[in-house]
């Protein structure tokens, strides 16, 4: 396999999409990499070759493929960047980067507890928990930022007494997480010392909630964990460790970015805020158009677990393989006139929550947040108005979303 002018190429842009500058729209490089077709990328050192794939077909058929490998090589695993001694169960591999059947065992079991009723259960309290963090906004002088007064405390609050997270700790869970974030999002600069440090304090505290409600069970998230039972098997002080940190990064900060996203694209389209403003029924289509649009992951990755020909490429067992989510949900091949932001289209069609035996365990609690968010915000604010446009935006490649969207203050409902 030889490298070409084109898969070249792929590397000017890659560097263009980690560029800050790209940040506020970075759709016209991924479009451009699309055009580009299948890019080989050589990481040298030995590593076989890989390749880079972002129409909608391509990274279906890999999300579907069982020779492709979730034990993503050289992607960042938090545990992977900590020294030999630290202790076991921050160095827990997490499930979403398993095989069968060590996934398949762990996934039985999460799912257990993790049920749809539960999640079912806590529309009350979100909505609750939206009015109150809108109330508390109103009552303040000033504009509003959707991220950091609504986006932000929502999902960790949601995630945390989920957990059973004392009210007191939140905010200590909320800065570990962050930390935890800057390490798996994968571009960018190395992992500082403080962003170990935080990962290491987080292990810390999970290990003594876990240990906590192993002595003491409640009516919480963690300790149905520990009392799942499946033919005899049950999750180890390190497995819950581990899915319980899995589950505060990622039942916080990619829900963050839904929330964000969907609100940015609402009130950059007046006519899309009015109809939900007027049909809260709209509210399903508009969290899948905002999982379309701007999605709140826009790239992952699989490894070849053995010798194959993919998309023309011939790749060895080990391969990266690439997946560009964000420009293959603006394939026109896969959505009709893709770069509009359409809640209305007949089909929205997105890989955002993944296929398969890896399809995202907290997608319903995500869109049910996110709904119910939207839903009340667009009731709530005066208008479709934004203060600054663009915004700033996180410093993440991947885990995409404003850092602050301004609007004037919201009212009481209508």
């Amino acid at each position: 396999m030889t490298a070409t002018a084109r898969d070249h190429g792929i590397l000017d842009l890659i560097g263009m999409l980690v560029d800050p500058a790209a940040r506020p729209d970075p759709y016209p490089v991924y479009a451009r990499i699309r055009e580009l077709g299948p890019s080989v990328l050589d990481p040298g050192g030995g590593e076989a070759p890989g390749i880079v794939l972002s129409t909608y077909r391509e990274c279906e058929a890999v999300l579907r493929d069982p020779r492709m490998s979730s034990q993503r090589g050289r992607n960042r695993r938090p545990g992977d960047l900590l020294p030999a001694d630290a202790p076991s169960s921050v160095r827990q591999r997490w499930f979403l980067s398993l095989d069968p059947p060590d996934h398949t065992r762990l996934r039985r079991l999460v799912s257990a507890a993790f049920t749809a009723r539960r999640v079912g259960r806590l529309t009350g309290r979100i909505s609750e928990l939206v009015d109150g963090l809108l109330d508390r906004a109103m009552e303040r002088d000033g504009a509003f930022d959707v991220v950091e007064d609504l986006a932000y405390p929502l999902p960790m609050t949601v995630i945390c007494e989920m957990l059973g997270v004392p009210a007191s700790d939140h905010e200590q869970v909320r800065e570990w997480s962050s930390r935890l974030t800057r390490l798996i999002d994968g571009f960018g600069a190395p992992p500082s010392e403080e962003s170990l440090q935080g990962l290491l304090a987080l292990n810390v505290y999970l290990n003594e909630l876990v240990g906590e409600r192993q002595a003491r069970p409640g009516e919480d998230l963690v300790s149905a964990l520990i009392a799942v039972r499946e033919d005899g098997d049950s999750l180890s002080h390190d497995e819950l460790v581990s899915i319980v940190a899995l589950l505060l990064v990622a039942g916080h900060e990619t829900t963050v970015n839904l929330i964000a996203n969907g609100a940015l694209a609402l009130l950059r389209n007046p006519e899309h805020f009015s109809a939900l403003r007027g049909d809260p029924g709209l509210a399903d289509a508009v969290v899948e158009e905002t999982l379309r649009y701007d999605p709140p992951v826009q790239i992952t990755a699989r490894v070849a677990a053995e010798d194959m020909e993919l998309s023309g490429v011939r790749l060895r067992r080990g391969a990266m393989v690439v997946l560009l989510l964000a420009a293959a949900h603006r394939d026109p091949e896969a959505n009709e006139n893709p770069d509009a932001f359409d809640p209305c289209r007949p089909e929205i069609r997105h890989l955002a929550f993944g296929l398969g035996p890896h399809f995202c365990l907290g997608a319903p609690l995500a869109r049910l947040e996110a709904r119910l968010a939207l839903t009340r915000l667009v009731r709530r604010l005066p208008g479709p108005v934004l203060l600054q446009d663009p915004p700033p935006y996180r410093e993440h490649v991947n885990l995409r979303g404003p850092a602050s969207i301004t609007v004037p203050r919201p009212s009481l409902p209508g």
